[in-house]
């Protein structure tokens, strides 16, 4: 089994690297491999809502001068995936969202890619902000029909230069029961896949709020 980590601060080895790694600790502990993809730091863009990813179902966005189609087959191989960000403006970084929408959305109208996977969410920040952050990146797991991994507190963790968040105890601890509880999300799911099948899909009925 593989959890793939996405890294949405423009910091490849910031705070937000360093609390992926206190959770994946814990899965290879466990005997799962553990990889952080950094996409903070490239050049991503929105979402331009053209409707080919709709139309052509190949699990690609038409945009294809960035990294987000191949980190979407990244994220399809993997059992699990996490979603780890820094606070900006009490949420995630513009080039985090742009690789949200495009990600998810794909998956979304190709059957549902993430569907099922263990997901969970991180946020890392200075002083505050961080809930608000964390229920925005818990959107796309939800969206996603995913499966939840919580901890004993929310997932957010404190420190504002490179290295600080190692001096948050609690947070240390709230990350460690996160990656626990991940992987046993993980082996479970493992040992009753041949004896419990999994719901149907649904056919979703999309409404506005004038008809």
């Amino acid at each position: 089994m593989k959890v793939v980590a996405i890294n949405g601060s423009p910091n490849k080895k910031g705070n937000t690297h360093q609390t992926l790694e206190i959770v994946g600790e814990k899965l290879k502990e466990t005997g799962i491999d553990f990889e952080i993809i950094h996409t903070g730091h490239k050049l991503i863009h929105g979402c331009i809502g053209c409707g080919q990813c709709v139309k052509n179902r190949d699990e690609k966005c038409s945009i294809t001068k960035d990294p987000v189609n191949e980190v979407i087959q990244q994220m399809k191989s993997a059992d699990g995936i996490i979603l780890g960000a820094p606070v900006y403006f009490s949420g995630v970084p513009g080039t985090m969202k742009s690789f949200l929408d495009r990600a998810f959305y794909v998956a979304a109208v190709n059957g549902g890619l993430f569907r099922h996977k263990v997901g969970a969410a991180l946020v890392t920040l200075r002083r505050t902000g961080g809930s608000s952050t964390f229920d925005q990146l818990n959107h796309f797991l939800t969206y996603s029909e995913m499966i939840l991994a919580t901890s004993n507190y929310w997932n957010i963790i404190h420190g504002r230069l490179p290295g600080e968040v190692l001096q948050d105890t609690e947070g240390i601890k709230i990350m460690e029961a996160l990656g626990k509880n991940m992987a046993w999300l993980l082996k479970m799911k493992e040992q009753t896949k041949d004896s419990l099948s999994a719901p149907e899909q649904g056919q979703r009925v999309l409404t506005n709020f004038i008809r």
